[in-house]
């Protein structure tokens, strides 16, 4: 079976290789996984916390 995952590279990647792909997953789920090998999943949140965090992110100095 073919992973059919829309992967969406994080916006502040840089030129390097310290990057994060984003992707939905089935139900309410969100997955982060390496930008080496996005099949590789490294984890697996659900929407409300990844939305909490994004937030605390953000408002970080």
């Amino acid at each position: 079976m073919t992973d059919r995952t829309a992967w969406q590279k994080s916006s502040f990647c840089g030129d390097g290789d310290a990057c994060v792909y984003v992707a939905a997953a089935p139900g309410s789920l969100v997955r982060v996984a390496d930008l080496v090998d996005p099949a590789h999943l490294i984890l697996a949140t659900t929407q409300a916390a990844w939305a909490d965090f994004l937030e605390a992110v953000k408002q970080a100095p």
